[in-house]
């Protein structure tokens, strides 16, 4: 089966904190002929973790990296690096993946009110422009 893995899923595969549902997700996760991470589910992932687990940033990193190395994972994967990038850096996953997406659609500048999020993007050689 093909499937494509929503938040729930995923936090419960990657946290354990419910032994029925996390055993049947890593099941899921672990029987599907594809499984599909789509970047939305990958940024609520992220805020879950980080936000109601209180998961430190490298471990939430390394926890996709670890999903995305899986052989039969299909995912945006240079949005997703993108998105990583940033975490890794000390900013948001989800303004490497917004930040990544809309130079691919064509985009010129990352414009946010996000001090840090605009720094961060400038440090790594990106144009990003804050909205003052």
């Amino acid at each position: 089966m093909k499937i494509s893995a929503d938040t729930n899923i995923l936090v419960r595969a990657l946290t354990g904190d419910d032994a029925r549902q996390s055993a049947r997700a890593r099941a899921a996760l672990a029987d599907a002929d594809i499984v599909a991470l789509a970047l939305p589910a990958l940024c609520e992932l992220v805020w879950v973790l980080s936000r109601g687990y209180k998961t430190p940033s490298a471990d939430i990193a390394e926890a996709i990296r670890r999903l995305m190395n899986g052989a039969t994972v299909v995912a945006n994967r240079p949005a997703v690096e993108a998105g990583l990038a940033m975490l890794e850096a000390g900013g948001d996953f989800a303004d490497g993946v917004i930040a990544y997406e809309g130079s691919w659609l064509g985009a010129e500048v990352f414009l946010s009110f996000d001090e840090k999020a605009v720094r961060l993007m400038q440090a790594r050689g990106e144009k990003a422009r804050l909205l003052s």
